[in-house]
């Protein structure tokens, strides 16, 4: 997998962990240069594509969480990508969700007051 992918798979899996820990995911973009250094911003609204052409960087990703869901970006020179799921804060909820259906599914055939 080329470093690119493999650096926005690497930030998701921080994010969910960090999500699964309880911990609400900053709105970060990450910009990684021609040289290598890392520059991090918080709250950046820039489109990823102009921030690494006004910064000569070699890669960007943003990490957010917005509207129930965890999102990675990452765009390069000539790649692009977006990984996004379900938040895991939102698992209790989901499966409690699924939760009340249950019995139903498992005895179709009985009613509700027996």
């Amino acid at each position: 997998m080329s470093p690119f992918f493999e650096n926005a798979r690497s930030l998701f899996e921080a994010a969910e962990s960090a999500s699964l820990a309880g911990h609400a995911p900053s709105h970060l973009t990450i910009l990684i240069a021609a040289d290598g250094a890392i520059r991090m911003m918080a709250d950046s609204d820039w489109p990823l594509d102009r921030l690494l052409a006004h910064n000569g960087g070699r890669m960007a990703y943003r990490v957010s969480e917005q509207a129930g869901k965890l999102r990675v970006e990452g765009r390069a020179a000539s790649a692009a990508c977006r990984f996004e799921a379900d938040s895991p804060r939102n698992a209790p909820r989901r499966l409690a969700a699924l939760a009340s259906p249950l019995p139903a599914l498992l005895a179709p055939g009985l009613s509700a007051g027996l």
